[in-house]
């Protein structure tokens, strides 16, 4: 049967991986007036990192959540770790230039390393499994990849990659859908609610105060007002992303939040499920509204392929999903599927990352767009060298030029809607 999400005020939407997250105490909610040298908002990856990485350096930290750790993207998303922004290079470069765009997917990839050495010293237990997969769809997708390929290679030197021709994907995934891949063995794939439940453990051990059920109402300098209480702080780092709403209202307008939407099938068995994803990679398509899926640590496929821009829950979600799902793996037909669950990402309009200070003690982490698993974490660390005085990595992102969405509050989501339509249709094409 299908497990729908949970409420807003639920612990966590009823997820697979809220069903196979390790046990965590609950946080009390802040009462009363703190102090700290930084306030942290948003116990996502980015905030939890940027706790961490804060504490590590001596700094005492308060880290605020509205519900519980990883209960918005970071902890129900599909998982995938790859290099790079989601703009792609080409348009970064547009943005600040070769130097600066190379300096950003440098930045991507020690993403990629921190994730693994946070994994190891922390002995996060979150199912990292090596390898990613970009597939080709139809042979417009597949030359792109081939330019894909010698970019990566001869302009970033960037070696983790290889093409796969049509022969070696159709054996390593059970469909005939794809006409060729780039595999990247630096990509990955885990368990994001785990890591991200981790690195907030992580964080504790190190000295920072976390407390849930807590929202930030907002805040003056990096004064921090909350429903029963507030925070006294030097600085002020916001990570609430989509979930920050009018506790930020001049960020609010830079991001979007787009709907996605993920099934989890019963468990298939190690045969089965290794037959459906030989090297089991993480896989994503080049569609625009693309399908993305993975095998899970007990033999399950999760599977997501449906974005929503109108912000309007569907019923049908769940059902459109699986059928997305049996167009590339028919043989899954008679899966059941245990769970399914939505929620929201943000995305910029030139879909690069969003980092800044609103004043010279407020700093925020915000737009990935889709791309942030590994992002998120080295973002981090990034404002945590930016606080501490080192702020040359974090200035580079911060340099990235941002609009408003146009059409204010009222226009601007029914004007992107009319905008993916074209999308939608050249993914047809």
């Amino acid at each position: 049967m299908f497990h729908r999400e949970s409420p807003l005020s639920a612990p966590h939407a009823a997820s697979y991986y809220a069903a196979s997250a390790q046990a965590v105490p609950e946080r009390a909610p802040l009462a009363g007036s703190v102090e700290c040298d930084i306030c942290v908002v948003g116990a996502g990856i980015a905030g939890c990192s940027a706790a961490l990485h804060l504490a590590e350096r001596g700094f005492s930290v308060v880290l605020l959540e509205q519900h519980r750790i990883g209960w918005g993207a970071s902890g129900r998303s599909g998982a995938q770790a790859l290099p790079g922004v989601a703009s792609g290079q080409a348009k970064l470069t547009k943005l600040i230039g070769p130097g600066a765009a190379r300096a950003v997917w440098d930045i991507s990839v020690d993403g990629l390393a921190l994730m693994r050495e946070l994994i190891a010293r922390h002995r996060i237990d979150c199912d990292w499994v090596d390898g990613h997969l970009l597939t080709a769809v139809k042979p417009r997708h597949d030359r792109e990849l081939r330019q894909e390929l010698q970019a990566l290679q001869e302009k970033l030197g960037y070696d983790s990659v290889r093409y796969m021709p049509r022969d070696e994907i159709q054996a390593t995934l059970a469909t005939r859908r794809y006409l060729g891949a780039l595999y990247d063995c630096n990509g990955g794939h885990l368990h994001p609610l785990n890591y991200t439940l981790g690195l907030a453990a992580a964080a504790e051990r190190a000295g920072v105060r976390i407390y849930e059920d807590t929202r930030a109402l907002g805040f003056t300098s990096a004064h921090v007002r909350t429903p029963s209480g507030e925070i006294r702080a030097r600085f002020l780092v916001l990570c609430g992303n989509a979930y920050l709403g009018n506790t930020a209202p001049a960020l609010a307008a830079k991001v979007m939040a787009v709907g996605t939407h993920i099934i989890a099938t019963e468990p298939l068995g190690a045969e089965r499920a290794g037959r459906l994803i030989a090297n089991n990679a993480a896989v994503s398509d080049m569609n625009w509204v693309l399908d993305y899926f993975r095998r899970s640590a007990d033999h399950r496929l999760l599977f997501g392929g449906r974005v929503s821009y109108s912000a309007l829950s569907s019923l049908e979600a769940p059902g459109a999903t699986r059928a997305r799902m049996l167009k590339v793996f028919p043989q899954l037909a008679d899966a059941r599927v245990d769970y399914s669950w939505g929620g929201y990402v943000d995305i910029t309009l030139n879909r690069a990352p969003h980092f800044g200070r609103l004043t010279p003690n407020v700093y925020f982490l915000q737009g990935f767009s889709g791309h942030g698993i590994a992002l998120t974490g080295i973002a981090g660390k990034l404002v945590a060298e930016a606080i501490a005085g080192q702020a040359e990595r974090f200035d580079v992102l911060a340099r990235i030029p941002h609009r408003d969405f146009p059409g204010g509050t009222l226009l601007r989501r029914p004007a992107l809607v009319l905008a993916m339509l074209y999308y939608r249709l050249r993914d047809l094409l």
